[in-house]
């Protein structure tokens, strides 16, 4: 959860809400805890890669809603990796002064080293993981340091809105963009079957990681709007290094931008790390071809669908802007942490299936399949159709990607059949 979001969309949140920015990110907040909660409760009733698609197939028995939930987490976590790739290139190419080299060069070389990062092995991958969020942990802590004194010296309700109904509109359209930086809660499912005891660890691990990052994004928030204007916050290429540039000017600015490598880094793999297992985790399902399920034997991951990944990741990494890809990734996990709360709903009603180790009052996936949908519906409405068409796109994408696969599957059965 912990990175690219609050380092690389703090700037385009605050252009949008302005000093309120803070209140998007408690509303984000509700959102992803009310969910991360389910997801927790589900990760203790069945901890199985894969985890969103096995649920909704378990409560609704409807092969095409599983294998569009399924594909739509992969999406999201492809166009966020997309995201990052491109930020990534930004970001390196702010750092080096390398003006002349083209972002997407920088971004296609950062995701073949993702790849083979991930092809490496878990344990790796995940060394890499716990290393990185060190450090971008520790930026954010610098930024509310040196921002703290300036806490007060703003009017942190103002905004472009021109009315209170206008600013409650921006505050949740601000939102459906902060909720960027709290994904990643619904990856942990995904990676359960490599994990030890997962029914504990699972719960524990989203609540606390949840809260963590909610303080840690609430003083960020204020700190960066206290000390930089929220327009020129919105204008800054790296909005985390302006504010540590403006309030602490002996700090050297390179140290921040990169923190913020690692930050993206983080984020696009652990990204590319669940896509790889979502995609792994359908097909022992029966959901996608059975190839992708198979395991490297000596480094012991999906290999091929790892491959297939970095192959998709390319052409996407160069389909829209760095907010597009983010707002186009949010709308794809809204949509499906809205059917998946709805999912834990008709399973807790079910009295054939075994409670968790971690159960909640039903009321919570309720309360989370409605803000998560309200979400989405804002964010649709606001009048932004690029981000909309990429996500319905996607979504076209794969329930066609369905119909090619039924219609394989039942000419190899009747070719079977006459054989």
């Amino acid at each position: 959860m912990l990175g690219a979001g609050i380092y690389a969309l703090i700037g385009k949140a605050a252009g949008e809400v302005g000093n309120a920015v803070w209140l998007s990110f408690i509303v984000a907040l509700v959102a992803a805890l009310l969910t991360a909660l389910s997801y927790a409760s589900l990760g203790s009733r069945y901890p199985v890669a894969g985890g969103a698609a096995y649920v909704v197939d378990r409560a609704f028995g409807f092969p095409i809603l599983s294998f569009t939930v399924g594909l739509a987490l992969v999406c999201s976590a492809l166009t966020s990796v997309a995201t990052q790739s491109q930020v990534f290139g930004e970001v390196l190419i702010q750092l080096t002064g390398l003006a002349r080299l083209p972002v997407w060069s920088v971004a296609v070389g950062f995701i073949a080293i993702l790849g083979a990062i991930v092809l490496r092995g878990i344990r790796e991958s995940m060394w890499v993981n716990v290393a990185c969020t060190i450090v971008e942990a520790g930026g954010l802590l610098l930024v509310i340091a040196v921002g703290f004194s300036s806490w007060g010296n703003v009017d942190y309700f103002h905004s472009p809105a021109g009315s209170a109904l206008d600013f409650g509109l921006l505050v949740v359209q601000g939102a459906s963009l902060t909720f960027f930086a709290f994904i990643g809660f619904e990856d942990t499912i995904n990676v359960a079957e490599e994990c030890r005891d997962p029914a504990r660890t699972i719960p524990i691990g989203l609540v606390l990681a949840t809260t963590i990052a909610a303080l840690l994004y609430m003083g960020v928030a204020v700190s960066a709007v206290s000390v930089v204007p929220s327009g020129e916050l919105a204008a800054a290429a790296s909005p985390l290094t302006e504010v540590v540039s403006r309030a602490a000017p002996m700090i050297p600015a390179v140290l921040l931008t990169t923190i913020t490598l690692f930050a993206v880094a983080n984020t696009a793999l652990v990204n590319y790390i669940t896509a790889s297992r979502q995609i792994y985790g359908m097909a022992k399902q029966g959901l996608l071809p059975l190839r992708l399920s198979h395991v490297h034997r000596r480094t012991q991951t999906p290999h091929i669908a790892i491959v297939v990944i970095a192959i998709v990741l390319v052409p996407l990494a160069l389909a829209g802007s760095i907010a597009d890809l983010a707002s186009a990734t949010v709308l794809l996990l809204l949509t499906v942490f809205t059917i998946v709360n709805g999912a834990l709903v008709v399973l807790k009603h079910r009295r054939s299936e075994t409670p968790g180790r971690f159960e909640i009052p039903i009321a919570i996936p309720i309360g989370g399949a409605c803000v998560c949908a309200t979400l989405v519906i804002v964010r649709v409405s606001a009048g932004d159709w690029y981000a909309p068409a990429i996500a319905g796109g996607l979504l076209v994408l794969i329930i066609a990607s369905y119909a090619v696969l039924r219609a394989n599957t039942a000419k190899s059965v009747i070719r079977a059949a006459t054989t």
